[in-house]
Order: C-alpha cells, then structure tokens, then sequence
C-alpha cells in the first residue's frame, strides 16, 4: 500500500480558491466544466478536447487568449477557475547550461525542478514529487529533510509547464525540442505520492498537449516495491530504482527503506515489472562512494544481483555536502567499476555532475536553498532584535 498524505484539514482552513484546470486529467476537466455550469454534458468532452490543446499545446494561461471560444464562456471560465502558474522565487543557471528553478506552490510549500540539457534525445527535467522527504538516504542532502506534503498532480504539471516557458517551447513543437524527457528524480518518493504522479504522466504524456512520451519519462523509486505493479500497471513509464548496494547490510544503512522491502524483494519486484523487455529496460542508479560500494568485487555482486534483467547501470559520482560522512569515490576506480559492468554487456555510462555551481546536481535539491533562507531569516530575527534593543528606553 502507498501512503497518501490527508490534506482535507489543511484545505478547509485555507481560504477557498478556483480550481486550476491545468493539473486536471482529461476525464476531470470534463466533469469539472458541468460542475461549474459553464457547459452542458452532452458538449463537455468536445469542450474539454478544446481547452486541452489550449492549456497543454499552447501553454496558454489567460481563457481571454483562446480566440475559438464564445466570449460569454471565457468569462464563465475566468469566473470559475484559473491557470495561473505558481510562483518562480528564484532561477540560477549553471556554467553548463543546467537550470534551475525555486518553485513556490503555495505558502511554505517549495520545490526545486532542474532542467539538464544533452540528456535523453535533448533535454531531460527532473521534477519533484514530494516537498521533503521521509526516506533518509544517508548519502542524499535532499533526504535530510522533513516530509511536509505530497504535491498534487497540478503542482507536478506546474514544474513542466514553468520549464516550458522558460525554454519558449510553446506551442509544443513535436521536432527539435529541447525538453524531450521527464525524469522524476527530484525531491520525495515517487510510488509515495503514486495517484498524483500517474495522473501527472497522464496529463504530460497526452498526444495533444505537452506530448512526451511514456518512454520518455521515467519515474526513480528507493523501493517501495508493492506499488511497482501498480506503477507500470497506471502509467507505463520506464523504472529506475535507486540502488546503490548490492547486498542487505550495506544498503540497510545507505537506503533504509531496504530494511521494509530487502533486496530479495525488491529484484522480484522488478523482475515482475510491467512491460519489461529489452526495449523497455529497468535504469539501476548506482552513487560510486569511495571505500564503501566501489571495488571490483561490488561490481561483479552486482551483476549477479541484476543476471537476467533487461536493464543499464547509472553510475553517478557523489556530490558532496557539509557533514556528508561520504566521499566520492576516484575517478580511475569509478571508470574501474564501469569496465567490469561493459565486459559482461551493461551499459554503464558514468553520470557527469551537472549544475554543482548552483547545487542542482543530484541529490542536493532544495535543502542548500532551505539552509540558505533559514540563515536569511536568522540575520533579518537578530537584526531586528538588535534594533528592538537599541530602541528600547533605558531602565
């Protein structure tokens, strides 16, 4: 079973707001639109198709703009709902090209998206699925945090279109685009929060929007394995499984969800994945850790761990963070590594850390920025008090 977070306390205290039609799946924008009145349901699915291809293949965000809709239901429309984009406090760009975006959903709730270009067939972003995290990687600077809320299909949705319009690739252009991949590698467990997460590849993957294809979005997991089914099952997206340690001890402590789900577990739980082939393999994610997961003779359990699995092998170089108990492992013993996985048939390409100048690499998402603006607001509290006190009248 998944763990869905229950938000229903959090939204009645919040002040009520329009619905945006963005984050809805085809079937919901239909219904939505005769549960507001603004059409009748014999025309809603017609309707729908309508405002799809203008909100998804064009990226509009005004019902003013959409020229082929009576005045009288854009008005309908602008009364009803809304398709505004959440709030982009912050964009960095890095030396490679990597960008990155500091997205605010709503109050308090932030996530980072990174756009890597030269991933995939152009472009790959990796998108974020949860704000915080509860799985407590050791290695990862991300999972330092606390689990605030699961984001919504519409703040999933939202990350892509932010990206989109920062790359001016409205309306969707089918050829030469320069984000071809999603990746949901970013902040959170993906098969946590798996009800939004399917009905955002919905929404991404549809022909008549943002079109990007189900293979070209893959979906990372630590190993939630009885939600791999339904994963595949919902969204036939390509699997990643963030690995990292070939035998129970090790990854006990490096990927504590392993003491739930061993491995013995988790490789059934691939092996059953749907739609598997060699067309279609599984992506194990490998961090190279210096003197703990490294050797020769790592690699050559890990192939025996993975025998008989259509998959590749992503060997990524540890980005290091303050306090890290890690270091990243040589470059001679990851290339090293590497050759041992290519001499049995794997590809094994090794990750190149993208966007380290602005903290978008791997596993530093969001939590460098939080320690940030925490320290902002420490410097503004003692300002503030410093200034309390030298107002204050003497005694």
């Amino acid at each position: 079973m998944g763990v869905t977070l229950d938000l229903s306390r959090a939204a009645s205290a919040a002040a009520p707001t329009r619905p945006n039609l963005s984050g809805l799946t085809r079937p919901q924008l239909a219904a939505a639109l005769v549960e507001a009145g603004v059409v009748r349901p014999e025309k809603a699915k017609m309707r729908a198709t309508q405002l799809w291809r203008w909100i998804h293949h064009y990226g509009l965000t005004d019902f003013d703009a959409m020229t082929d809709v009576a005045k009288e239901t854009r008005a309908a429309l602008a009364e009803a709902f809304t398709l505004t984009r959440p709030e982009v406090v912050e964009r960095q760009v890095s030396r490679d090209g990597t960008r990155k975006w500091l997205i605010r959903m709503a109050p308090g709730i932030e996530v980072e998206t990174v756009y890597i270009p030269d991933v995939g067939r152009s472009g790959a972003l990796c998108v974020s699925s949860q704000v915080g995290c509860t799985l407590n990687c050791t290695f990862c600077h991300t999972g330092t945090q606390a689990l605030v809320r699961n984001l919504t299909a519409a703040e999933i949705v939202a990350q892509v279109q932010v990206a989109r319009d920062d790359l001016e690739e409205w309306p969707s252009p089918k050829e030469d685009r320069r984000l071809s991949n999603i990746v949901f590698m970013g902040m959170g467990e993906p098969l946590y929060n798996l009800p939004h997460v399917a009905a955002a590849i919905d929404i991404i993957a549809d022909n008549e929007g943002i079109a990007i294809s189900r293979r070209r979005i893959t979906v990372s997991t630590s190993g939630v394995v009885p939600e791999l089914g339904p994963l595949g099952d919902q969204t036939q997206a390509m699997l990643a499984i963030s690995l990292h340690a070939t035998n129970d001890e090790l990854r006990n402590e490096l990927v504590p969800l392993n003491r739930k789900y061993p491995l013995e577990q988790l490789m059934a739980g691939i092996r059953a994945y749907p739609g598997l082939s060699n067309a279609r393999r599984v992506t194990f994610e490998y961090v190279m850790l210096k003197g703990v997961n490294d050797s020769p003779a790592e690699a050559k359990a890990l192939l025996n761990l993975i025998k008989g699995i259509p998959a590749k092998i992503n060997l990524i170089p540890f980005n290091p963070w303050p306090g890290s108990p890690y270091a990243c492992s040589d470059w001679k013993t990851i290339e090293a590594f590497a050759a041992v996985l290519n001499r049995a048939g794997y590809a094994s390409p090794i990750r190149t850390p993208r966007g380290r100048d602005i903290l978008a690499a791997c596993g530093q998402l969001k939590s460098e920025s939080e320690k940030m603006r925490a320290s902002e607001r420490r410097r503004l509290d003692q300002a503030a008090l410093a200034s309390q006190a030298k107002d204050a009248p003497a005694a």
